[in-house]
């Protein structure tokens, strides 16, 4: 099974946790949807060229956050949401990220919500298909 991740020495975050958003990266996108197989421990840990302990880690890390599922002697698998996809709850978690950032960066430059508000619509409008 092709792992498709990408490990690397010049990232300044951790192994473990640049695999961790690459894995959600792809379920996010739904490239890897509800039910999908991952890769094994053993194997992802080969193919990206770090050690089982690391790969352990970001798994635990996913299952943890209820992304994965283990199934011991079955492997791991992209877990089922209870409430709709779990690649739209992973990209709804991703705009949440985005807004607090850009909440943040208004706050910094005296920005009113209303001028964010504003800032935001304009963006919106301007993202608009013709």
């Amino acid at each position: 099974m092709n792992s498709s991740l990408h490990i690397s020495q010049a990232d300044a975050r951790p192994m473990y946790l640049q695999i961790v958003e690459q894995i959600r990266a792809r379920i996010a996108s739904g490239d890897w949807p509800a039910g999908r197989e991952l890769p094994s421990i053993r194997a992802l840990a080969a193919a990206v060229s770090v050690s089982v302990i690391t790969v352990k880690r970001a798994y635990l890390d996913l299952e943890s956050e209820g992304v994965i599922v283990t199934r011991h002697g079955k492997g791991s698998f992209v877990a089922e949401s209870g409430t709709g996809s779990l690649a739209s709850e992973l990209q709804g978690q991703k705009l949440e990220e985005h807004l607090v950032a850009a909440a943040e960066i208004s706050r910094q430059l005296g920005l009113s919500p209303e001028e964010l508000l504003a800032r935001l619509r304009r963006a919106l409008r301007t993202r608009e298909p013709k």
